[in-house]
């Protein structure tokens, strides 16, 4: 793995259980959004670990390696592309969100959460940070188990829809998928809710 030259932070304030939260998925055509949540140890140290999205999938993987097996505690949840049209997809990712949370092992006492929106957890303080899988190590985490998971469920459903080329586009509105859909109709995974600008202007 390349080594990345930008430091991120291991805590936002130290003696503290926090989580990381992030998600996946929020601008796809196709398939669930999917959320992770994690929470490392405050000695974790990797030079490589960054947003998901600055990572190749090589070293995507082999991160997930690496959390899941040093976490305190981690966990991954996805809403489906039923509820996402029946919520909205902001509320479909804060609810995967809500749902990677619920599934800890380790009760957090604080949640870090990436982007700028988020509804309360039960009495679990939290604070929004705006590219936050680019400050600190936990939201990056969670930012590459939810990619991971998400693509990796992508892939096998992939299998049974083939035309859509989601092994390679993972859902995403590329032309591919477009003229997919144009030429063969939606699936039972579609997001019927295709309008994802003013999806992701959707209030809470």
């Amino acid at each position: 793995m390349k080594k990345t030259f930008k430091k991120l932070k291991s805590f936002h304030r130290k003696g503290r259980i926090e989580a990381g939260c992030d998600e996946a998925g929020r601008g796809c055509l196709a398939g669930p959004v999917f959320a992770a949540a994690v929470i490392l140890p405050q000695n974790f140290k990797n030079d490589f670990l960054d947003d998901s999205k600055k990572l190749s999938e090589k070293q995507r993987d082999e991160l997930r390696e690496i959390i899941e097996k040093q976490a305190l505690a981690w966990a991954v949840a996805s809403v489906d592309n039923n509820e996402i049209d029946e919520i909205n997809i902001l509320n479909a990712s804060i609810l995967a969100m809500h749902r990677a949370i619920e599934k800890l092992k380790v009760k957090p006492e604080f949640l870090l959460i990436d982007g700028n929106k988020f509804k309360k957890y039960k009495n679990i303080p939290h604070e929004c940070i705006v590219k936050g899988d680019g400050k600190y190590l936990s939201i990056a985490a969670a930012s590459v188990l939810a990619k991971t998971h998400r693509d990796e469920f992508m892939c096998n459903i992939d299998k049974k829809h083939p035309h859509y080329k989601w092994k390679k586009n993972k859902g995403y509105p590329t032309r591919e998928h477009k003229d997919a859909i144009a030429e063969f109709g939606i699936t039972e995974y579609h997001r019927k809710s295709f309008n994802m600008n003013e999806q992701l202007k959707m209030k809470l």
